[in-house]
């Protein structure tokens, strides 16, 4: 409520490692170094001693200032606090800067909102606006609003190398980026989408760190397990107490001082635990749902398991769906390499068990034997869907958007339709809703000679998928500025997409949500009307969602003549066109 006064312990999350801020200008400092022989703390050019204790944290408390220096000296070398709230500056192995979250000046309450309200907006910060910051990022929220966005994706945010990249190898991963803007920034940033009606959920990294700009193998080398490997490098010891409380205080610090409505953890296959009882993903989602946030936390997962285990549990709420964009992809545009290449077999079949199951693929007929796990009846909303992400376009060579690689635009349309009031959650991949052409590239800012073995990387995985290595080169600044989208939005073009996505977002507020809401009551009926034609229903308990899609061929089986309620919805004739969509909705 505006006006109302937030209090500020409310919005500070006690660290067990970094600086922490105590009662009356006392801080607490913590270092998890249990190999170093000596720790002490550097406090604007003043040494101060640590004492270290039985398990490997070095601490002192002692009287500092919040927006001062300071660094940890480990055996004689100065480095950041790992878990710094900020940097004085650009240089991730200067000083950090001491950030008292207690005074910021939050101004409004936020009581969130349900997960069955969700439309996903996936964005980067800093091609999202030509200013590339939290402060230009205001300026385009109201405008979000009124298309019917609810929920914002942001791509990671932690302070890494440079000015450029894409936010998935951070080396100070509690610290915003300074490119984008101070800790205060950032908040401001959400308390103004929050205003707008819209939630923000922030991806985060706990599988690795950057190969540049990182102190943590060297103080404390039993943070990694090299038997734990993963594509970025070292694995990560989840097994030990330190680590675990390490990643908890980093989740739990987004979530509490930031106001945030949820988290999106990246890759969590890859955060290897096979040594604990209880693997870390389970232990730190639970702990933050022990924690009454007074709003709805929603947390979802990367995971290309399709593991419903955490959303069954009630641990996670939903995750990101890539076999909706595998099968359609495969279907609209005949690429067939690599991931997509068992799902070209037969994409409307793939399409057609997900529409009925949530994925394409279960535990007794998916390609690989993780790959899916008996879906229980999982609320639908459980289910990301995307066309594109940054991912699937970031890493073609062309960077190339779905737009630019199909023949027939209508095909899009329908599809969007599909995807917007389905009962699924939708994601919209920035400039998605103006139908922008423009190109997402991958783009970093690193030493020549790490940006050398990302290039070669990136020809070895993605060159043979796409039949080309013609990447631009990540590193150059000018790759980065091509990425910016919205590159005609006064186009007739981009008028008409974002008309259509206003229309398509104002009928799931008002006609689906309520439904998602009452909660599903049995299974959908998804029958195969032609070549490349379904229709599915999705049984509620206010009422149904019907809809037949047509992605190349007119049904050979149409729907029954379509007279809709003058809120439901038809694009094209399902009886005739080879792209088109229909959908009522029933009340009971």
């Amino acid at each position: 409520m505006p006006g109302s006064k937030v209090p500020p312990y409310a919005l500070h999350h006690p660290r067990a490692w970094g600086a922490d801020p105590l009662d009356q200008g006392t801080w607490r400092f913590s270092l998890w170094a249990p190999q170093a022989s000596d720790v002490a703390l550097d406090l604007g050019g003043d040494r101060l001693v640590m004492a270290k204790d039985a398990g490997g944290f070095w601490r002192t408390t002692c009287e500092a200032k919040a927006d001062g220096p300071y660094a940890f000296v480990v055996d004689g070398q100065a480095t950041p606090d790992p878990l710094a709230r900020a940097q004085m500056g650009l240089d991730l192995m200067g000083p950090s800067r001491l950030v008292d979250p207690r005074h910021h000046a939050w101004t409004s309450e936020w009581a969130g909102r349900p997960w069955e309200e969700a439309v996903i907006y996936e964005l980067h910060l800093g091609t999202f606006t030509p200013e590339g910051t939290f402060e230009g990022a205001m300026g385009k929220l109201p405008e979000l609003a009124s298309l019917g966005i609810t929920a914002l994706e942001i791509m990671p945010v932690a302070h890494g190398p440079g000015r450029r990249g894409w936010g998935y190898d951070g080396a100070l991963l509690a610290a915003p980026h300074p490119a984008y803007g101070t800790p205060e920034a950032m908040k401001r940033f959400v308390e103004a989408a929050q205003a707008q009606g819209i939630m923000v959920i922030l991806d985060i990294v706990m599988n690795h760190f950057s190969p540049e700009g990182s102190d943590l193998e060297r103080i404390a080398p039993d943070f990694f397990d090299p038997a734990m490997s993963s594509p970025w490098g070292t694995g990560i010891a989840f097994a030990k107490p330190a680590v675990r409380s390490f990643f908890t205080d980093l989740a739990l610090g987004w979530i509490t001082e930031y106001r945030l409505d949820g988290l999106r953890f990246d890759a969590i296959h890859e955060m290897k635990d096979p040594h604990s009882d209880t693997e870390f993903i389970v232990e730190l989602s639970r702990a933050i749902r022990s924690r009454d946030f007074g709003r709805p936390i929603h947390l979802i997962a990367e995971d290309p398991r399709n593991n419903p285990v955490l959303i069954r549990d009630g641990l996670f709420t939903a995750q990101w769906d890539d076999d909706f964009h595998h099968a359609i992809h495969t279907l609209l545009t005949d690429e067939a390499s690599d991931y997509l290449e068992d799902f070209a077999v037969d994409p409307i079949g793939r399409l057609e068990h997900l529409l009925a199951r949530g994925f394409a693929w279960e535990v007794d007929e998916a390609p690989e034997p993780e790959a899916g796990l008996p879906l229980y009846g999982l609320p639908w909303t459980a289910f990301i869907i995307h066309k594109q992400n940054h991912d699937q376009i970031g890493n073609r060579p062309d960077g190339g958007r779905l737009l630019t690689l199909v023949e027939n635009a209508r095909a899009v349309e329908a599809l969007h339709a599909f995807q917007l009031v389905s009962p699924f959650v939708p994601m919209l991949w920035m400039g998605e809703e103006e139908g922008e052409h423009g190109p997402f590239h991958y783009f970093c800012d690193v030493s020549e000679e790490l940006a050398r073995k990302i290039t070669e990387g990136r020809k070895e995985q993605f060159g043979k998928m796409f039949g080309r290595t013609d990447f631009p080169d990540a590193n150059d600044p000018a790759t980065m500025d091509a990425s910016r989208p919205f590159t005609e939005p006064d186009s007739e073009h981009a008028l008409y997409w974002r008309e259509l996505t206003r229309r398509l977002l104002a009928l799931r507020h008002e006609r689906i949500v309520p439904l998602l809401k009452s909660g599903r009551t049995g299974p959908a009926t998804v029958v195969r009307r032609g070549k490349y034609a379904l229709s599915a229903a999705w049984p509620f308990r206010d009422g149904t969602i019907t809809a037949y899609i047509n992605l190349g061929s007119p049904s050979d089986d149409p729907a029954p003549t379509m007279a809709p309620e003058p809120n439901d919805l038809v694009l094209g004739d399902i009886a005739s066109d080879p792209y088109a969509f229909a959908l009522t909705v029933s009340r009971t």
